[in-house]
């Protein structure tokens, strides 16, 4: 049950190219945004859609997979964990986020 306390699936569509960054020893940092559609009926029974982004980061060879194959509008299936981190603005304000660090990765389809 440990494996189970930290876990996010999502299948969902690049909004962006990946934002890949290259450090000095050559290790690779992907930061990506992802849609994920949700469809439900109202309760006047319409059809309704509602768009959730996530933010995802991959590190080393998945980076490096997200560089050469994964382009904007392309379907993909992500596993991984939620990571938070905190960070200081260029105006010296601190900020915090929360966002998926990508442990397996699985490309669906084409891009849109």
């Amino acid at each position: 049950m440990n494996n189970l306390r930290n876990k996010v699936q999502l299948i969902g569509n690049l909004g962006a190219e990946p934002e890949i960054i290259t450090f000095e020893n050559g290790s690779k940092l992907a930061k990506i945004s992802l849609a994920t559609n949700e469809i439900y009926r109202n309760a006047k029974g319409e059809k309704m859609e509602n768009t959730h982004w996530h933010r995802l980061i991959a590190w080393g060879k998945q980076a490096e997979i997200f560089e050469a194959y994964v382009k904007k509008g392309q379907e993909i299936a992500v596993e991984g964990k939620l990571v938070s981190r905190s960070y200081e603005t260029k105006e010296g304000d601190k900020k915090y986020t929360t966002e998926i660090q990508i442990q397996e990765l699985l490309l669906l389809g084409n891009s849109k």
